[in-house]
């Protein structure tokens, strides 16, 4: 059996080449073969400066690479399900970048075409969950060690206000929910292990872009509640505060901790603040490594993909309620 996985990258988007493209690279399960861009001169370029062995002027040319065995695809948001469809089809494992689409519907597409497939492994990239701080986190929890889970409060921010930024374009699926929102919403289900009863959210939005800018939302779950604010006009900015009867759990950057240091969160019980370390890790590199094994061993994936499907759902529900 082979050791490695062996990847096609679909599109040469900034979060690939940047983040995700350079912690598979370093990967022991992933063997990045091919890169795929509409401009065959810009995937050689990065295939250049990745030592990619292979670069491709169409997305097409690469799902005809019978060799690759699975593709990351970390295009545009309204292009994920169409392209993440055409890889499943070309007999490709797929890993396909959050949000997994521009509407539960559509997400409930994929997932649909997924299962014609059996064989075949798709997974939404969140790749936080896959980090030693919320696996910890989340054994904190479900162990009583702050208690009962009561409330989550937690932000995702930065500013960009570039109309040709593909965040301010609604056709794209821009908005601050969709792009970081979705961080807020997720942790709290994966926390609270349930999807909210009810929700709640005020949104403002962006005149000229119509996308929002700021959404301020409250989620109801049957043991607590969780409270956010995601926006895209604000100064850069993650938090998340997790409280229970008994005590809490604070991050120090809980959604991109740093990769050369190590992440830092505390349990706090009263006065008391334990620090609570993890040595330096990548967790892009986590995640491609993960989905590989999944792939090696024929085993689930970390995350299925109902759970993308369920948290569109609660995306829906908000932008409609407001």
């Amino acid at each position: 059996m082979n050791s490695k996985v062996k990847w096609g990258i679909l599109s040469t988007a900034s979060i690939g080449t940047e983040q995700v493209i350079p912690a598979m690279i370093k990967g022991e399960k992933c063997d990045v073969q091919a890169i795929a861009s509409r401009s065959k001169a810009t995937a050689e370029k990065v295939a250049q400066r990745f030592g990619i062995p292979r670069a491709y002027g169409s997305y097409e040319e690469l799902l005809m690479d019978h060799e690759i065995e699975a593709v990351y695809i970390p295009l545009p948001n309204h292009l994920h399900v169409p392209w993440a469809i055409k890889a499943i089809r070309s007999g490709k494992h797929v890993l396909v970048e959050k949000p997994i689409a521009l509407s539960s519907e559509e997400a409930r597409k994929l997932l649909d075409e997924s299962l014609k497939y059996p064989g075949l492994k798709v997974m939404e990239a969140f790749m936080y969950r896959h980090h030693p701080q919320w696996l910890k986190a989340k054994e904190l929890v479900e162990s009583g060690s702050i208690g009962k889970l009561r409330t989550i409060q937690s932000s995702f921010s930065f500013f960009e206000d570039d109309p040709e930024h593909i965040v301010n374009k609604k056709e794209f699926g821009g908005g601050s929910l969709m792009d970081i929102g979705c961080y807020p919403i997720s942790l709290s289900r994966f926390l609270f292990n349930a999807e909210p009863k009810k929700v709640y959210a005020n949104i403002e939005v962006h005149p000229e872009f119509e996308t929002d800018t700021l959404a301020i939302a409250i989620l109801e779950f049957e043991q607590g509640t969780s409270a956010f604010f995601s926006s895209t006009l604000m100064p850069d900015n993650q938090q998340v505060k997790v409280f229970g009867t008994g005590g809490s759990i604070e991050f120090e950057i809980p959604f991109t901790p740093l990769t050369d240091q190590p992440a830092k969160i505390w349990l706090c019980h009263g006065d008391r603040k334990e620090e609570i370390l993890f040595d330096p890790c990548d967790q892009y590199t986590i995640q491609g490594d993960l989905f590989s094994l999944a792939i090696l061993n024929d085993t689930p994936v970390p995350t299925p993909l109902q759970d993308a499907v369920d948290n569109m759902i609660v995306i829906e529900r908000l932008l409609k309620g407001a």
